[in-house]
């Protein structure tokens, strides 16, 4: 089989050939490494591969009968890099770690492999996830294919791009503030932030946080419930990790499930929005009346979330950096200082604020969701803006007071707790990207991926075909 023509494939669909011995785990590598000398050179996703690893990996999965290879099947996955390969380089995007490689694999990793997922490639990201923008010292800015002038998002910008790319069937990625959704609607994918615990990971410092989560990136909605099933399961190294459901994501999804009640927000009370994007992913919402629901505009009351949000994340960045201020200062990014900074100068009073409007945000969604199965809003309030900016300073004349804010509509799921999904809803026209945030009641992971598949099928984008880097 040509590698363009299985590089096209679906993930399911290569998974099956996979099963059926059509093709090889090593057909695989050899159609990824063929595209990625083509395409990388000009989005720069995937800075560290190692197919003589992976190579290795698919060699041992092919010595094993077809029917005992785990469910991946010798399927290559490219991981962030943030997280954990034993034996290959991992940066976390950051100077201080340019050479580091882990002796150990991160449990999401053993994981995979243990479904016979075939490591292939470490996607890029920004210095430790910090940062909806794809950037960083050690390896340069991943740009967004739809036009390389402009950015891919982050902070999983690299597996965004790789998957619209073609240079990866499943990517992983993780999630605190939107790097999971915002990457995806950016550059045309599915991401998808599960309920905390969902993928068992090695979870730091502190120990039982909440707010970042792994998770999974596809091209359409039936891989990324697949992806989620091979990531899924408990594992005691991680404390608030879950079992895995007793019906598989990607069974739900073929159920036939619909949402009966819908809301829709364009910016849930709390941010500007880029009107353009609010009206395409307003009419998206809409659409689900065709498959039977009801459709209203409404949301729950966030109210104090950018507080709560921002003492949250900079206590974590307190926690698990302080070490790094004190002696590699000079080589950490602005963003990463003032968040740590933040963090130190926290007091108990900001500590029971935030925790508390929290618990009271919370005990509001779960409200909410008596009346309603999904919530929609647009996955990222602006399209993509250039790959210079750091950050978006302003959206629809409104400036914000840190490098964050612009992420509200994403990071205020966050602090619920909900699964949300990005998927493709439309284009600007400019011809770039826009994701809709599809969001499910705490632990409605199937859900939500039952409502995105759905609203694809009504959709019918073509965006999970990949595309070639378009310049700008």
């Amino acid at each position: 089989m040509p590698s363009s023509d299985l590089v096209s494939r679906s993930a399911v669909a290569v998974v099956d050939l996979l099963s059926r011995g059509e093709v090889s785990p090593l057909d695989c590598l050899d159609a990824l490494e063929s595209r990625i000398s083509l395409v990388d050179k000009d989005v720069n996703a995937l800075p560290t591969v190692d197919f003589d690893r992976a190579r290795r990996a698919a060699k041992a999965t092919m010595a094993r009968p077809l029917g005992e290879r785990g469910a991946l099947k010798g399927l290559p996955v490219a991981i962030k890099d943030l997280t954990d390969v034993a034996g290959m380089r991992t940066t976390y995007g950051s100077p201080i770690f340019a050479d580091h490689v882990p002796d150990a694999s991160d449990p999401l990793v053993e994981r995979l492999e243990g479904e016979s997922g075939v490591i292939y490639a470490k996607t890029n990201t920004p210095e430790f996830g910090a940062g909806a923008n794809t950037f960083n010292e050690v390896f340069g800015a991943t740009v967004n294919p739809w036009n390389t002038a402009m950015s891919a998002a982050g902070s999983s910008g690299g597996s965004a791009v790789a998957l619209a790319t073609g240079m990866a069937w499943l990517a992983h990625g993780s999630d605190l503030g939107g790097s999971l959704r915002n990457p995806a609607s950016f550059c045309g994918i599915v991401g998808m932030r599960p309920s905390p615990g969902r993928v068992a990971s090695l979870p730091g410092i502190p120990l039982d946080r909440q707010l970042s989560v792994q998770g999974p990136m596809a091209r359409n909605v039936e891989d990324c419930a697949f992806f989620l099933d091979c990531l899924t399961g408990e594992d005691i190294r991680d404390p608030v990790s879950l079992p895995k459901p007793e019906t598989s994501f990607l069974a739900f999804v073929r159920s036939g499930w619909k949402p009966k009640r819908v809301a829709f927000s364009a910016d849930l009370g709390i941010t500007p929005v880029d009107p353009e994007v609010a009206e395409i992913c307003r009419k998206a919402a809409l659409r689900f009346s065709e498959l039977g629901a009801s459709v209203e505009e409404a949301h729950p009351d966030f109210t104090g979330a950018h507080d709560a949000f921002n003492v949250l994340r900079a206590k974590n960045f307190a926690i698990s950096k302080k070490a790094l201020l004190d002696t590699k200062r000079d080589l950490l990014k602005p963003e990463v200082i003032w968040n740590i900074e933040k963090g130190l100068a926290l007091t108990m009073e900001d500590h029971v604020r935030a925790e508390t409007r929290r618990a009271e945000l919370y005990r509001n969604t779960l409200t909410f969701f008596e009346d309603h199965d999904i919530l929609c809003t647009p996955a990222t309030i602006v399209p993509p803006f250039p790959v210079g900016n750091r950050y978006v300073e302003s959206c629809n004349g409104i400036a914000f007071d840190n490098y964050v804010h612009w992420l509200a509509i994403a990071y205020a799921i966050t602090l619920v707790s909900c699964p949300a999904i990005s998927l493709p809803c439309g284009f600007t026209k400019s011809g770039l990207p826009v994701g809709l945030q599809i969001v499910a009641r705490p632990r409605g992971d199937a859900r939500a991926l039952a409502a995105a598949k759905g609203l694809e099928d009504v959709l019918s984008l073509g965006t999970t075909n990949p595309i070639l880097p378009r310049k700008g």
